[in-house]
């Protein structure tokens, strides 16, 4: 069974307490709950990961490098200065789908400037937490198993 991780950067950890019109009301572990569910019915593994360190973060990709299929990503602020960060995605050989829960075009100009992109194989932006969820869907579909 193939193994997909799915890794939160900062503040992420507070989904459901923080500004809730921008984030939503489910919880980190609501959202965790939804995406078991769906892997389980797309026969794949999920092992998840957060923290509000790029470092932390980067170890932690390091660690997946022959063991993950795929890799979800919601880097959160190091969306947009986290070189290290997209180095270690870079260096991942698997496909990479960025995710963020609020649409970072319609935001601060300096939010609409992701450094994670160019090393994703695609970005979703904008559609709440159900963004995870379509992130997985497309990584089992590419990795033909959908």
């Amino acid at each position: 069974m193939p193994l997909i991780a799915v890794v939160n950067g900062p503040n992420l950890n507070l989904l459901g307490e923080r500004d809730q019109d921008m984030y939503g009301k489910a919880s980190w572990e609501e959202v965790r709950e939804e995406l078991r569910e769906k892997a389980a019915e797309l026969d794949v593994e999920l092992e998840f990961y957060q923290s509000n360190h790029e470092g932390a973060i980067v170890d932690y990709l390091q660690g997946l490098r022959g063991r993950a299929a795929g890799l979800v990503i919601n880097p959160g602020a190091l969306t947009h200065y986290g070189y290290s960060l997209r180095d270690a995605l870079a260096d991942l050989g698997v496909p990479v789908v960025e995710v963020h829960i609020s649409n970072i075009f319609a935001r601060e100009e300096w939010r609409s400037r992701s450094v994670i992109s160019p090393v994703a194989k695609g970005v979703i932006s904008g559609l709440g937490t159900r963004g995870y969820q379509l992130a997985l869907q497309w990584l089992v579909a590419e990795l033909g198993r959908g």
